[in-house]
């Protein structure tokens, strides 16, 4: 069996140095193709939550998890608004379309529990709608383990202050600035409603089958290397053997003749005006 990294122990204040945050994110994220490789072959289905306030830095993990997966067996679930069809379905069947067959993972980015969240703060649900919700969601993420899915939920966690911090840099990144959303600036005025929520939500879905893991995220880089390093401590992986690639020698030629550039359109090259 392939040596497994535990959970990462606490370690003193300070910011993770890049040079380690790299060197343990790239040895991970090796750990991670070992991981999908045993997925694979033993049929196994995975579904990774990620939760937490907004710009808690999910986006950012996820991103670095999925790097160098198969996209063919590991999916990035993200869901938009519900349709008109969607809210009229039973709240969970939507994501039960997304849930991984044998040899898949699928890393929620946000799931079900936005009705246990943003739903339930911004009053989206009827208070019957979200009771029905933490009735009704021990018992799906039961059926879920009994059925043999490996359930991890991942709750980020930060700061108010880092929060504020990144909100005001996604204002001032073009690049960034569709992460900041209305819905964002929002849950600024409404923290203490979201930790009630969260903390309610804890107390009901925080099961034995499917517990609640807690990432201190104020951090990113200790963040993503810990909720990383966790995952795979939890997963009973190991190495599966790959056949051996060789590659083949290239033919001699038997007289082909590349069709001449000018008869095709090529892409101008704009590197060319760089300096």
């Amino acid at each position: 069996m392939a040596a497994k990294p535990g959970a990462s122990k606490e370690h003193a204040a300070g910011k993770l140095s890049k040079k380690a945050y790299e060197t343990e994110l790239l040895r991970l994220q090796a750990e991670l193709v070992k991981m999908q490789n045993w997925t694979r072959a033993s049929g196994a289905r995975i579904v990774v939550i990620f939760e937490g306030r907004d710009a808690a830095g999910k986006g950012g993990t996820i991103s670095r998890i999925h790097q160098y997966l198969n996209p063919r067996f590991a999916r990035i679930a993200a869901l938009d608004k519900p349709t008109e069809r969607e809210q009229a379905q039973w709240y969970f069947q939507r994501y039960i379309a997304h849930l991984p067959t044998a040899g898949e993972i699928v890393l929620f980015d946000r799931s079900w529990y936005n009705r246990a969240g943003v739903e339930h703060v911004m009053g989206y649900c009827t208070k019957q709608e979200y009771g029905r919700f933490l009735h009704q969601c021990p018992l799906f993420e039961r059926m879920l383990v009994e059925d043999g899915v490996l359930l991890r939920k991942y709750w980020f966690s930060v700061s108010d202050a880092v929060q504020q911090a990144r909100f005001e840099s996604r204002l001032d990144d073009p690049l960034r600035r569709w992460k900041l959303s209305p819905m964002d600036l929002e849950s600024i005025t409404r923290w203490e409603d979201y930790s009630r929520a969260k903390d309610d939500m804890f107390t009901m879905t925080d099961i034995p089958e499917a517990p609640w893991y807690v990432v201190e995220s104020d951090d990113k880089h200790r963040a993503r290397v810990n909720m990383i390093a966790h995952l795979l401590s939890t997963v009973p992986y190991h190495d599966v053997p790959e056949p051996t690639l060789r590659l083949p020698k290239r033919p001699t030629s038997t007289g082909y003749v590349r069709t001449p550039r000018e008869m095709q359109t090529l892409v101008p090259d704009h590197a060319a005006t760089l300096h």
